[in-house]
This record gives C-alpha cells, sequence and structure tokens, in this order.
C-alpha cells in the first residue's frame, strides 16, 4: 500500500476542502433542519482485539444503519462498532482520510473525490441509498417532467449532484434547463419551503426526509414526481444514487473478514428498516439522525438498499459518467479507476 508523506497528506487534504462547497450533496439538509451532530451510540460493549470505526450523516445516509447501531449496543453484533453520525460532510472528510474513521456512509461523488484526491486509498463497498429528491407542488397539477415547461421551481444544490441530476433528466426528456422553465435555486430547503408556505401555488424539487418536513409545514404540499422512477425509465445502465459506504484501502486489506462482516450486517440492518418501518423509525428517532414521527413517513420514500459487487459497480460507475460529462470536477477530475470498486 502507497503511503503519503506528511506534504502530500496535507496538499490532499487542502484540495478536498477547496471542492467541497461544490461537490457534496450535503445530506445535512435531508435532517429535518437538526444540523448538530448525533452524540456516538453506546459503545459499552467490551471491545474486542478490532473496533470498527464507522461514521454516516443524518438523513438517509445512516437510517439504514439503524438496525445493527442497536445490535452493536445490545452485543449482538459480529463486530464491535463505534458509531459517528455527523451534521455535514465536512466533518467525516478530513477524520475518514486521517484513519479516524474506517468506513463511511458518504455522498456518491464524494467517495469518487477522494478516491482521486488520496491516490486509491478510498473504496467504495456498496450504493446504500438511491435517489431521495422529488419534485413537490401546491395547487400545482403536475403529473410529468413535461409538465415542468414553463413554470418556476425551486430548489437546492446549485453547482452539485442535485443540480446535476435535475438538468439531466430533464434534457432525456427533451426539456432545455434554460429555456423551457425557470429554476430559482436557494441556498437552503427552507428558504424554498418559506416560498411554498407563503405562495397559494408552487413547485419545488426537495431530499427527503426534507420533503415530510415540509409536507408538515405547508398545507396541501404534494409528491408530484419521483426523481428516482424518472431516472430508471431512463434505462440507460445506471441508477440515481445519493450516497455510498467507503471504506480506508488499507483497513480493507488488513481486516477483509471485518469488512465481510460488516456487510452482511449493514445489508441486513437496511433491509431491516425498510420492511419494519415503525420500528425502524423509532431506532432513527433513538440514534438522533431524525424525529420518530418523520421517519416513519420519510422511510419509505428513502430508497434504502444495499448493493455491492458487480451490480455496485454497473450501477455507480454509469452514475459517475454522467456527473463527469456535466462536470469534471463533480467526481474529483476523472472517472475511478476499477480499483475503487471494492469485490466487483
Amino acid at each position: 500500500m502507497k503511503k503519503l508523506n506528511p506534504a502530500r497528506y496535507l496538499s490532499i487534504l487542502l484540495g478536498v476542502f477547496l471542492v467541497a462547497a461544490i461537490l457534496v450533496f450535503s445530506l445535512s439538509s435531508c435532517s429535518g433542519g437538526n444540523d448538530e451532530s448525533a452524540p456516538e451510540s453506546d459503545s459499552s460493549k467490551t471491545e474486542t482485539a478490532l473496533t470498527v470505526k464507522v461514521a454516516g450523516l443524518k438523513g438517509p445516509t445512516s437510517i439504514g444503519l439503524v438496525k445493527l447501531m442497536e445490535e452493536n449496543e445490545n452485543k449482538t453484533s459480529k463486530n464491535s462498532y463505534k458509531f459517528t453520525i455527523a451534521g455535514s460532510a465536512d466533518e467525516i472528510t478530513p477524520k475518514f482520510i486521517k484513519g479516524d474513521f474506517d468506513i463511511a456512509a458518504i455522498p456518491a461523488n464524494l467517495a469518487a473525490v477522494l478516491y482521486n484526491n488520496t491516490e486509491g486509498q478510498i473504496k467504495v463497498i456498496a450504493i446504500n441509498t438511491l435517489g431521495v429528491l422529488y419534485i413537490v407542488s401546491k395547487s400545482v397539477e403536475i403529473n410529468s417532467l413535461e409538465d415542468l415547461k414553463g413554470k418556476t421551481i425551486y430548489a437546492t444544490g446549485k453547482g452539485s449532484t442535485p443540480e446535476y441530476g435535475l438538468k439531466y433528466l430533464l434534457e432525456q426528456n427533451n426539456i432545455s434547463p434554460e429555456s423551457d422553465l425557470t429554476i430559482e435555486w436557494k441556498s437552503e430547503p427552507t428558504e424554498a419551503v418559506a416560498l411554498l408556505s407563503a405562495q397559494e401555488t408552487g413547485i419545488a424539487m426537495l431530499p427527503q426526509p426534507y420533503v415530510t418536513v415540509a409536507q408538515n409545514a405547508v398545507e396541501g404540499l404534494e409528491i408530484a414526481i419521483n426523481l428516482n422512477d424518472e431516472w430508471n425509465k431512463l434505462d440507460n445502465g445506471s441508477s440515481f444514487i445519493t450516497s455510498v459506504v467507503a471504506v480506508r484501502a488499507d483497513f480493507a486489506e488488513k481486516n477483509p473478514q471485518a469488512v465481510a462482516d460488516f456487510i452482511a450486517e449493514a445489508s441486513a440492518s437496511a433491509s431491516f428498516v425498510a420492511a419494519n418501518v415503525d420500528d425502524g423509525a423509532f431506532l432513527v428517532d433513538k440514534y438522533n439522525i431524525v424525529a420518530e414521527a418523520i421517519a416513519k413517513k420519510a422511510i419509505p420514500y428513502c430508497n434504502l438498499t444495499f448493493i455491492t459487487g458487480g451490480e455496485m459497480k454497473d450501477s455507480l460507475s454509469g452514475y459517475l459518467r454522467i456527473l463527469y460529462e456535466q462536470n469534471p470536477a463533480s467526481v474529483g477530475g476523472a472517472l475511478p479507476g476499477d480499483g475503487f470498486y471494492y469485490g466487483s
């Protein structure tokens, strides 16, 4: 394993910070307005020779892990884990590079950026959340992307994956993002919600679970279009991906069984949460990710999954290629090589 000298490490870290503002779809905006870091889950379990340090973001990125977090707390998981749930990717990125975390659930494009900026020291284990973006409308009939022509849409995420994803979908449906509709980019979802609340009619693009938060705040707000479904209709060999689970390459090389155990346990956890919404929502609240009432409504729309191996590589590489074509910087300037995909 190639090791970085200190000067190279500082250069990498600085580079990551400089691109983070435009590259990352910050899922902290999906946390229902709570940007504070959650407390680490109880790790009172007597540590074995190895404790796997796992980080995730508030919102869909970590929702699928909550059953595993409970098993770890109850000392029934195969591995011993130390979980950290952060409010933003900026809290995770430098520590992940440094080695303070072994595994991290992060935005898909950020994983590609880190791979490129650390000379391959990050690998992707799995896709754990598919598309969570929705077009919502208040007193406006929207049944298809075609219905957006001539309309104004409030959205967040300019210069990052929400913008690239929306523009790609519009273009693939022969709709010009520049001339056929107006997209008003806002810095925070709360701005879009305030506008929807103040107006008799309106349209916005929002992520889950913030859609659910907005529906509680804006009377008559409805989900009009699921952008994940629209992506799947294209049948382009890729998936609309929100987040992935990444591992440090040196950790994976030294601890292949721990990684295999994590994959099995995290996959089972995601399946449990998706199939047992009430129990999953309780755990999501317990671990301070999203309030239980919000989680109960949002989980069915968060597209939780755990895709590994060749299927992961095909779906993720296709998605990153589309981002690269829209803006090479969004994936770190180059498409990741085969070494990026763990177990494929």
